[in-house]
């Protein structure tokens, strides 16, 4: 690996936008879909927006799509359901910290801000292959963070033309996009444990529990057979 000192650099942004435009076109698709959902459960068009600037996660926004309602009793669900999807954020952030903490704080914050799933995995690559220029990872943010806002604009102004995003299984992506980054980081047996007790909680919930719940109280019983099985 080479021993580069990390900068953080116009080129080293310009790098990382430009590479991860292979993965513009999907999150602009997945905005889309986001835009047109909220809109359907009643969001303003600067509400959605505002979600998507601040919130910024696709599968955490969706999800709270479905508890989102505007009674008091609602705003626990949906708290709870948007920090347990993007807890994952604590282990991407550890994880490029060797790279960021060279880096000035308001550098480093603002590259926090825009990471996402994409941006931090071709992030991960680079580094692994001693890339050192840290504005890369703000470059990649960039590359997502822009096409989802003009996605998430798009789709609600667009929604009333659009059918309905059940005839289209739209609202089928964000189990799709669960089970596509589950598939991806599928390390073997030793998921298993994790898996079943997600499952055990998430079937009779299901029946049971509103769907906000079912998402917080599966993934938290993943992550305390996750923890139980490293703790050995």
């Amino acid at each position: 690996m080479s021993a580069e000192p990390v900068r953080f650099t116009r080129e080293g942004v310009w790098r990382g936008f430009v590479l991860a435009q292979p993965l513009a076109p999907g999150v602009a698709v997945y905005g889309l879909v986001f835009g047109a959902l909220a809109g359907e459960r009643g969001l303003s068009w600067l509400q959605s927006l505002l979600m998507s600037v601040f919130v910024y996660s696709g599968s955490a926004q969706l999800a709270a799509l479905q508890v989102w309602s505007a009674q008091s009793s609602a705003v626990l669900a949906l708290v709870l359901t948007v920090v347990a999807i993007n807890a994952r954020y604590v282990l991407y952030s550890a994880a490029i910290q060797p790279w960021l903490s060279q880096v000035s704080r308001p550098q480093a914050l603002g590259t926090l801000f825009l990471l996402g799933d994409g941006s931090w995995a071709l992030s991960m690559k680079e580094y692994a292959a001693g890339y050192r220029d840290a504005g890369f990872i703000l470059g990649t943010g960039l590359a997502g963070f822009i096409p989802w806002i003009g996605g998430t604009l798009a789709g609600y102004l667009l929604a009333s033309e659009m059918p309905d995003p059940r005839a289209w299984g739209l609202d089928f992506m964000l189990p799709a996009f669960a089970a596509a980054i589950g598939i991806s980081m599928w390390r073997g047996r030793s998921d298993l444990a994790p898996l079943a007790c997600a499952a055990a909680v998430a079937l009779p919930l299901a029946l049971w529990a509103p769907s906000g719940w079912t998402v917080v109280l599966a993934g938290l019983a993943a992550g305390v057979a996750g923890a139980l099985r490293h703790g050995r």
